[in-house]
């Protein structure tokens, strides 16, 4: 538009005034969900009357020769479905049943100017009849945002042409190539915004199961069955009565959300950041419960509702024939094998309600042909098995025939469509383990898993049949070949399925799991011994991730102690598998590739002890001396000057049994290098866990460690784990395991840059303390705030024969690992070993410490000074 134009008062400024202050008295006073539609309506017409108003009283409009070449003033977008929220665009329409009269922009002065001085976001388009069905034919964009159009004020006949002229010349003509683009535009959305059910940080209008999946529906349903308004949806077939019920409810709930959001933020925003979301729980009313969170029991609402949504689309999809063209309807020519189950346009279905009363065992046989043919449920089958759940009863799932089913279901290749997903959705898995009632929906408010619940088990159970697929996207050979050499792969698979079953029930879940689903099992009829492999998983999930990422593996001792609790080689191998599946379920901080490494290194250690026993390898002291030879071999001339066995001789026997010879060569050469430096260093790629080791050599002095620690901290370098060595000698060798530098086009300068700053803290030339509070003033590391559990430092002394071992847990915040080494060599204990490691939104650093005389601390005190002394440098966390 001409920004030329001049702004003048008038009298529709008197209406905008009066506009103002109902639209501040509407959304003063808190607003439940129910309420939430009527409201957003009640917004919408008072935009409407204000229209209205301006119209009827406007100066411009008699100079527009109205009898000649009448106008309509039309709504569009959520103002024209009357779904208006706080501050939502106000879109119009200014249509001209013949040509746009100059006047118009005076017009649009008169009418538009008013509301921008009250900040309102408000856009408008001038067009003539044929303008708008031109621009529609070629733009489906603007097609749309007339399918939403509503009619305001001014000529009807105008706004019923326009109507009728893209209905008959348009929507009638090409509704095929409209599905086809609405299809096309609503994939490419989710790749752009992803799938809202599950981000940390969901969009509440484009990502699915947001509120542009419902405006596609309404789109496709307007053009295939004549659905104008919302309500339309039932009475034209598309939805049954309580489908219709449950989209109502989810709208006015996603609604008031947005409404809410956009009054917390004071402006437009669909995104629901992790600042705003406690806010926004405590606005919605909810409260802490004993297991549960506020804001954890609004997102899990709010996730169900938009499940439902994106569920709906899905279903519409597939009733709209979309299906056909993809992988999962391949079987449509097949006809079912079953007794009262058909293939009805591509989809399983069954013959009759009367069948089902017949024989209930149809509501899971459904479910596994469609998992044998490949096939979904069609639209009736999922009602109908929702409408007959009462006959889910204990003689039920006691048979021996549902239980068989079951298995066949868990046990049949991944699909492209999610069988599980079906009867999860359709409440059938619920019916038939009423145990899963307490995590449907179950949101755990951190930034570590990303599902909920319920859906994390389903995508754990995926992630395992994945293991035997060629089409796994991401493959694993170890993991391929243990599953396929796996016998008994229905119990893992049945683990899976249950092994969180415990969350809810307090903060030992996999105890309380591991009861439940003791009693599933029974119930089915399991025998005793499968039961207690099942048991002995779910009780164990953790246990292999929680040693590998937070003790010594390169301590024997650590795994021999595990092989004991273990026991038995096959019961390892489904533990590594579930742990593998339920890592990758859980979101990137659970899986990555060092986890992933620590995890297979780990494994592959215990699956020794417990193939070969724990007294078949050979003793340390005769380990030393194959070591010894084998540097001394081929160390050869390499070394003239310096005497390699004196030099070994003085190195720890910890830090001989864990290191290869190899290495142990590449760190006497590195010895030679130092000379009178203040330190040298050597930094290797290891691009298959995409990290760097970096071994820096110097003459030990107080602090060393924590000085390196903090550098790399300085320079935005993320340490993943970390060895302290000190040989006899005084020579102190720390190897730090590190994620790569942000920007590893520049990475050779950064390391300079790293190089230089050590040199500078190491000869006193640098505060480091004081640089890192300047720079990092314990900002998290990755910018996110979610809940964040008391602070706690724990002091181990029964896991390891010769270390304390100290795990503080915290808040991950930048120079974190520093301030902590630097109390632990204040206090005057040697760190040995340090781990990084994530539990749920805390990180867990660990360190294996003696005291100066190498001793574990046994003092009852001093361990009380080191909690305390610790935990007084940590950043304050709220408690959940």
């Amino acid at each position: 538009m001409n920004t030329a134009i001049n702004k003048t008062q008038s009298v529709p400024a008197m209406y905008a005034a009066q506009l103002a202050e109902e639209r501040s008295a509407l959304f003063q006073s808190p607003s439940t969900s129910e309420e939430t539609i009527p409201l957003i309506k009640r917004h919408a017409l008072m935009l409407d009357q204000y229209f209205q108003s301006c119209f009827e009283s406007s100066a411009v409009g008699p100079e527009m020769d109205f009898i000649r070449n009448p106008y309509a003033i039309v709504a569009l977008g959520g103002y024209g479905r009357s779904e208006q929220c706080v501050h939502s665009d106000v879109d119009l329409l200014f249509v001209f049943q013949k040509r746009v009269p100059s006047a118009a922009e005076a017009l649009i002065r008169e009418m538009v100017y008013p509301l921008w001085d009250l900040k309102m976001e408000v856009g408008y388009a001038t067009r003539s009849v044929d303008e708008c069905v031109a621009m529609a034919k070629d733009d489906y964009e603007i097609l749309t945002s007339i399918l939403d159009a509503r009619f305001v004020c001014g000529s009807s006949s105008v706004f019923s042409k326009l109507r009728d002229q893209v209905n008959s010349r348009i929507v009638s003509r090409y509704s095929k190539k409209l599905i086809s683009w609405l299809l096309e535009r609503n994939e490419k959305r989710h790749q752009d915004f992803g799938d809202s059910t599950f981000l940390l940080q969901p969009n509440l209008k484009e990502g699915k199961g947001g509120l542009r999946d419902y405006h596609t529906l309404r789109w496709m349903a307007g053009a295939t069955h004549d659905v104008k308004e919302i309500r339309d949806l039932e009475y034209q077939g598309v939805m049954s009565f309580q489908e219709y019920q449950d989209l109502h409810t989810a709208l006015s709930f996603i609604w008031n959300v947005r409404n809410k959001l956009h009054l917390l933020v004071k402006r437009k925003c669909d995104q629901l950041y992790f600042e705003y979301q406690r806010p926004l729980a405590e606005a919605m009313g909810y409260i802490d419960e004993k297991t549960q969170t506020a804001v954890e029991r609004f997102l899990g609402d709010l996730h169900s509702h938009m499940t439902f949504i994106k569920n709906q689309l899905q279903l519409f999809l597939y009733e709209s024939g979309d299906g056909r063209k993809r992988k999962w309807f391949q079987a449509g020519g097949k006809i079912s094998r079953v007794p009262g189950i058909i293939l009805d346009n591509g989809r399983l279905n069954f013959t009759s309600p009367e069948v089902i009363v017949a024989n209930p065992e149809l509501l899971i046989h459904i479910f596994e042909l469609s998992a044998q043919m490949k096939t979904p449920l069609s639209r009736e089958a999922v009602r109908l098995v929702r409408e007959f759940s009462y006959l889910v009863d204990e003689g039920f799932r006691a048979s021996f025939q549902v239980r068989d089913a079951m298995e066949t279901i868990l046990m049949l290749p991944v699909i492209t469509f999610n069988v599980l997903e079906q009867m999860l959705n359709s409440g059938f898995l619920v019916s038939l383990i009423p145990e899963y009632a307490g995590i449907i929906n179950r949101i755990q408010y951190d930034a570590y898993h990303l599902y909920p619940v319920d859906r994390h088990m389903l995508r754990t159970v995926q992630n395992l049949k994945l293991f035997g697929s060629p089409e796994n996207p991401e493959p694993d050979e170890l993991s391929a070949q243990l599953y396929h050499g796996l016998k008994r792969k229905r119990l893992l698979l049945l683990a899976a399925l249950l092994h969180d079953i415990g969350k809810g029930q307090g903060e030992r879940h996999s105890l309380s799991g591991a009861k439940i689903a003791e009693a599933v099992m029974r119930r089915m009829g399991y025998e005793p011994r499968d039961i207690d492999t099942v048991r002995f998983l779910i009780e164990n999930h953790l246990l292999l991730m929680k040693i590998a990422t937070r003790r010594d593996i390169n301590d024997e001792e650590t795994a021999i102690v595990c092989a004991r609790q273990i026991k038995d080689p096959r019961r390892l191998k489904m533990l590594y598998l579930l742990t593998v599946a339920d890592s990758r379920a859980t979101g990137p901080k659970a899986w990555n590739q060092w986890t992933a490494s620590l995890l297979r290194d780990f494994f592959l250690k215990v699956l020794g002890i417990l193939e070969k026993g724990e007294f078949a390898t050979v003793s340390a002291v005769n380990r030393i001396d194959k070591k010894r030879a084998a540097v001394l071999l081929k160390s050869g001339q390499d070394f003239q000057g310096i005497d390699v066995g004196a030099v070994f001789d003085r190195m720890s026997p910890r830090y001989v049994l864990s290191t290869s010879a190899e290495d142990i060569i590449t760190h006497i050469h590195l010895y030679k290098r130092l000379g009178q430096e203040t330190f040298v260093w050597d930094i290797r790629h290891d691009d298959t866990r995409n990290s760097r080791m970096v071994t820096v050599c110097a003459k030990d002095r107080p602090g060393l460690f924590s000085k390196i620690a903090g550098v790399f901290t300085l320079n935005q370098i993320n340490i993943l784990d970390a060895q302290a060595n000190t040989w006899k000698n005084g020579i102190a060798l720390d190897i730090f395991t590190v994620e790569p530098p942000p920007d590893q086009l520049f990475e050779e300068e950064r390391w300079q840059r790293v190089k230089n700053h050590l040199c500078s803290v190491l000869t006193g030339e640098l505060d480091l303390a004081a640089r890192l509070t300047q720079t990092t003033a314990f900002e998290k590391k990755d910018g996110i705030t979610v809940s964040c559990r008391p602070n706690r430092v724990v002091v181990d002394n029964d896991s390891s024969s010769f270390f304390t071992i100290i795990e503080v847990f915290a808040c991950d915040f930048k120079g974190l690992l520093f301030r902590i080494t630097s109390v632990i060599s204040r206090l005057g204990l040697n760190i040995a070993v340090a781990k990084v490691a994530t539990k749920v939104d805390q990180v867990v650093d660990v360190f294996y410490v003696r005291d100066e005389s190498e001793l574990k601390i046994k003092d009852t005190e001093f361990i009380e000074k080191i909690k305390s002394e610790i935990l007084s440098v940590l950043p304050s966390a709220k408690p959940d």
